[in-house]
């Protein structure tokens, strides 16, 4: 059975220059462009070295950098609109692996 992922996350300040310098080392993008790279700049269309082949090579280093776990059908143009979209979709995939591993509430003891 699925979890379902709160697709409304607001990634920290930090995840957002996690996820811009990842970005930066799987693109293989010159140190002056990932250093402009902030929330708001735009991927697909903007940086010419994110293709459809880049797209996996990303997924896989997201998955591998916060140990997270990405599923096929999660995968949307949507969240590679721009930096912030995808550090938001890493915040909240964050968010639900917490959340699955306190099944129990806080302060609760396991049985």
């Amino acid at each position: 059975m699925k979890t379902a992922v709160a697709s409304l996350a607001i990634a920290l300040q930090s995840t957002v220059d996690d996820v811009a310098a990842l970005l930066g080392e799987t693109l293989a993008l010159d140190p002056s462009v990932t250093a402009t790279l902030n929330r708001d700049t735009a991927l697909f269309g903007n940086l010419p070295e994110l293709d459809s082949m880049a797209v996996a090579t990303v997924l896989t280093a997201l998955e591998d950098r916060f140990h997270i776990l990405i599923d096929d059908d999660e995968v949307s143009g949507a969240m590679f609109e721009t930096v912030g979209a995808l550090a938001d979709f890493v915040a909240s995939k964050e968010a639900a692996g917490k959340a699955l591993e306190m099944p129990f509430g806080k302060g609760a003891e396991k049985p």
